[in-house]
């Protein structure tokens, strides 16, 4: 439980609290518990986490000018979409910034220190067309320096009024701290990623193709998310922003049915094969099938988690495709995609196909949304853990019941995957 300090009352934590998105509602448990009871049950107060990163920034950006070393992060904002907020992020604070935007790094991370320096990161908003960005002037021009860039950049930035506003907790981005509009901004010696570089001025080269060549040349999906967001791939004439939640998903989308098209073609494993991990006190099966391709993200919340907050009992939402994948998007959303591409991944080095159910226990410890990429990059660690290895899908599944809290048959009911393959005889059945 955190604890406030001496110098800080409750009332002036709670006050605070209040006038952010994370202010607790009428009849909310948070009001009579103020942070100092611990009436959710979780052993963490999210609002205290909140303040607290919150205060550890808050006298270093009560100003009009904001000078740090972005790492280099952007933003393009969704509301009043096709005319949207464009603009860097900003710590204040001089040097390497990197790890605060690039979530590849962050495994092993306590939701604490990814929320101390994500909210340090102050967000500019320039307005703009996301059809004319290209005459969209010097912030917006400046800003897509930034996307392109692969090292910390110094930046000056001159507001409008200081900053402030809510803080930005979402499950598809990550969280970044208070905002504020952007009347000057000025960079200094960005660094350019020379790949993506090479694709921005390529204006003949499609921007699938160009994703999912950077992605096979090395090039890390948060940077390939943040050029594509600016409008740096594509037909020259279909240049485009995209927001920053879309992007994410648009690139992991595109890397793994890029991908697919190969696995599909790949002989199948012989064997179940399950993959543990925990993390975040989120828990983790990762079930590798040998079967065709089908695949299935099964997430489980408990009470007094991020998306079951008040819930008396525990909610699970799955969505899932086979063979010929799905048409509509996703229920369970970006993290479908996420997960798929890093499924993937696994299957392309090994030149094998697969069918992947994964299954997802998110406990009370996790006390607030951080983001796709917690999805992604969790999978990913899982799949580098030595499987352990079953003849059977019921061996594979008491494993699963081991691992997991909930009983077998509330995952077997939500899955179809997984009722499908028990369902269906198969050839075997017969010899």
């Amino acid at each position: 439980m955190v604890t406030p300090s001496a110098s800080v009352s409750s009332k002036d934590i709670f006050n605070s609290m209040a006038s952010t998105s994370a202010a607790p509602s009428r009849g909310s448990p948070c009001v009579i518990c103020k942070g100092s009871k611990n009436l959710c049950g979780k052993p963490t107060c999210a609002l205290m986490v909140k303040f607290y990163s919150q205060s550890k920034t808050r006298k270093l950006i009560n100003s009009l000018d904001l000078a740090g070393s972005t790492p280099p992060g952007v933003f393009v904002g969704r509301y009043g979409y096709p005319k949207v907020d464009i603009g860097p992020l900003v710590p204040p604070e001089m040097g390497d910034t990197s790890i605060m935007d690039t979530p590849e790094q962050w495994m092993g991370k306590s939701i604490q220190e990814i929320v101390d320096f994500r909210f340090k990161l102050v967000r500019g908003k320039y307005s703009v067309s996301v059809k004319d960005f290209q005459n969209g002037g010097k912030i917006v021009d400046l800003t897509r320096e930034l996307g392109l860039s692969i090292n910390s950049v110094d930046v000056e930035a001159n507001f409008a009024k200081r900053p402030s506003g809510k803080i930005v907790l979402d499950d598809e981005i990550q969280p970044f701290g208070p905002s504020a509009r952007l009347e000057k901004l000025s960079i200094t010696n960005p660094k350019y990623d020379h790949k993506i570089e090479k694709a921005y001025y390529d204006t003949d080269l499609l921007a699938t193709q160009a994703v999912t060549d950077l992605y096979k040349n090395g090039v890390m999906i948060s940077r390939l998310q943040k050029a594509f967001s600016v409008g740096a791939f594509g037909l020259e004439k279909n240049r485009r922003l995209v927001p920053t939640r879309w992007s994410i998903t648009a690139v992991d989308d595109m890397i793994g049915k890029d991908m697919l098209k190969h696995t599909k073609t790949y002989p199948l494993i012989n064997e179940f094969r399950i993959y543990d991990w925990d993390q975040l006190d989120n828990r983790w099966c990762v079930m590798f099938m040998p079967t065709s391709w089908r695949y299935e993200l099964i997430e489980a919340w408990y009470p007094n988690t991020v998306w079951n907050p008040l819930g008396k009992q525990i909610e699970i939402i799955s969505s899932h495709e086979f063979y010929e994948g799905r048409k509509d998007y996703a229920e369970i959303g970006g993290c479908y995609y996420a997960a798929r591409m890093a499924c993937n991944e696994v299957l392309m080095k090994e030149r094998r196909q697969a069918g992947a159910v994964i299954f997802r226990e998110a406990h009370p410890g996790y006390i607030m949304p951080v983001g796709v990429w917690n999805v992604r990059e969790n999978v990913r660690k899982a799949l580098t853990m030595p499987p352990t290895k079953f003849n059977t899908m019921n061996e594979a599944l008491t494993h699963v019941q081991g691992r997991m809290e909930i009983p077998l048959s509330r995952w077997i009911n939500t899955s179809e995957v997984v009722k499908d393959f028990l369902r269906q005889r198969r050839i075997d059945d017969y010899t």
